[in-house]
């Protein structure tokens, strides 16, 4: 089987999760916050399986255990803010939107790379085209999802598609540090929970502290 197919038959089964999820949520069942707690804690305990089995040197020199704490409050934060099934649903569209467009266009128009030294594949122009979709996204939901035009929005989806792609580079600079390609491979070509999530590795701590 192909790479390029284990990624689409992933995603597929991802998708089909997210769905059974929100029919859950309809029924009073919170399986939205739950599942997300689920994909966090799986994000935790591959970071911490990677540090353990990484050099003790290169663990200190960097000081990679202040990432674990991070990914701990992540789980907790995921928590909180998965209270509000909307605002779950905004962060991800955001998110998935900002992806989406940084490589699509970084591929199009990507000659100049961001930092080459962490990610080869990031480059300014698929960061800036994340930017434009996750405001974009975000701007939409107002009207589709809320049933109001809400301006502020723009700035939520800037915010959030610039700190998920910056939770990526983060993710590709720590993989970098431990000399690995994935931090899992429960994800078929796709690599591990936190390869696929490391888009809400700043966002969600930082929303859950704004909230409080």
């Amino acid at each position: 089987m192909g790479e390029t197919v284990k990624r689409v038959l992933a995603a597929t089964v991802m998708l089909i999760i997210a769905c059974v999820a929100g029919v859950l949520e309809h029924f009073g069942i919170p399986a939205v916050r739950w599942l997300g707690v689920f994909v966090a804690i799986g994000m935790v305990y591959e970071m911490v399986n990677r540090l353990f089995n990484a050099k003790r040197e290169v663990v200190v020199k960097h000081a990679l255990l202040f990432f674990v704490a991070w990914l701990v409050m992540l789980v907790a934060a995921v928590y909180f803010v998965g209270a509000s099934v909307k605002n779950i649903l905004l962060l991800l569209a955001i998110i998935c939107a900002a992806d989406v467009g940084a490589w699509f266009f970084g591929r199009i128009f990507g000659s100049d790379k961001m930092w080459e030294r962490v990610s080869e594949h990031k480059t300014w122009a698929g960061q800036i085209a994340g930017v434009v979709c996750g405001a974009i996204v975000s701007l939409s939901f107002g009207p589709l999802v809320v049933g109001n035009y809400l301006p502020e929005l723009l700035w939520v989806g800037i915010a959030v598609a610039l700190l998920s792609q910056y939770g990526d580079l983060t993710a590709s600079w720590v993989k970098r540090q431990l000399n690995i390609k994935d931090f899992g491979t429960i994800l078929p070509g796709h690599g591990g929970l936190l390869d696929r999530f490391d888009g809400w590795i700043y966002v969600l701590p930082i929303v859950w502290l704004l909230m409080m």
